[in-house]
């Protein structure tokens, strides 16, 4: 498994200078998440703590607690008294059973968000999306990992805007963001015109300050979202 050059650091981790242990788990994570999401990782593949800590040349520590967050977003799994396993690639049954439960909770916080909407909340709304226009979209989780971020950050921001904090709690634990992008590994983003188009249908209903439209904007979002990601997704 290779995570990144023999000897490399973190960025801005000049030798014999303590770095916060913050930025090291943010740095494993996202060397993690890269393999993992370009397929370096394959599905079923054990995550060796300590391998990983020698190749990132960090401690065991901060690969722990990178672990424990992709475990969140179930891109692996932990298996008692074996450690971590990367996750297989969801199914087209897994995906249906995602989006379901967006299509529940989704819609409802854009509503309730919109009611609640702030000049400030709706221009940082605005940024995410004019993000998800002009980021890139190639093969590697390099070059689409901007698009990834503003697409997840738009739709935590409304999460966040509903003011009701199991709302918030049950939107960040679908993971659902991070399972779709992990069919783009080695193809890049093949719906972004489309999915550009429903995230501005759902901005400009904000913009309307209507939560019915938002609302709407949103189920529509998610259940177009639904349709692609399982017609992508392999068989169970």
């Amino acid at each position: 498994m290779q995570l990144a050059s023999p000897g490399s650091r973190p960025e801005g981790r000049p030798a014999g200078r303590t770095v916060s242990r913050q930025v090291l788990a943010d740095h494993v994570y996202q060397e993690l998440l890269a393999s993992l999401m370009d397929g370096r990782l394959e599905p079923g593949t054990a995550v060796s703590i300590d391998g990983t800590a020698r190749e990132l040349d960090v401690s065991p520590t901060p690969v722990r607690e990178a672990l424990a967050r992709l475990e969140h977003t179930g891109m692996v799994r932990r298996v008692a008294l074996k450690g971590y396993r990367v996750a297989p690639v969801f199914t087209r049954e897994d995906f249906a059973e995602l989006m379901e439960a967006r299509l529940a909770i989704e819609p409802v916080n854009a509503r309730l968000a919109c009611a609640r909407l702030t000049p400030e909340r709706l221009a940082e709304l605005g940024q995410a999306v004019g993000d998800l226009k002009n980021a890139p979209r190639g093969p590697s989780f390099a070059e689409y990992r901007d698009y990834l971020e503003a697409d997840e950050r738009f739709h935590r921001l409304i999460a966040e805007q509903t003011g009701n904090q199991f709302l918030a709690a049950a939107y960040a634990a679908l993971g659902g963001q991070v399972q779709r992008f992990r069919l783009f590994g080695g193809v890049g983003i093949t719906d972004a015109e489309h999915a550009i188009a429903e995230h501005q249908s759902v901005l400009d209903a904000f913009s309307s300050g209507n939560p019915e439209k938002a609302e709407q904007a949103m189920a529509d979002h998610v259940r177009k979202v639904r349709g692609r990601a399982i017609a992508d997704a392999p068989v169970g």
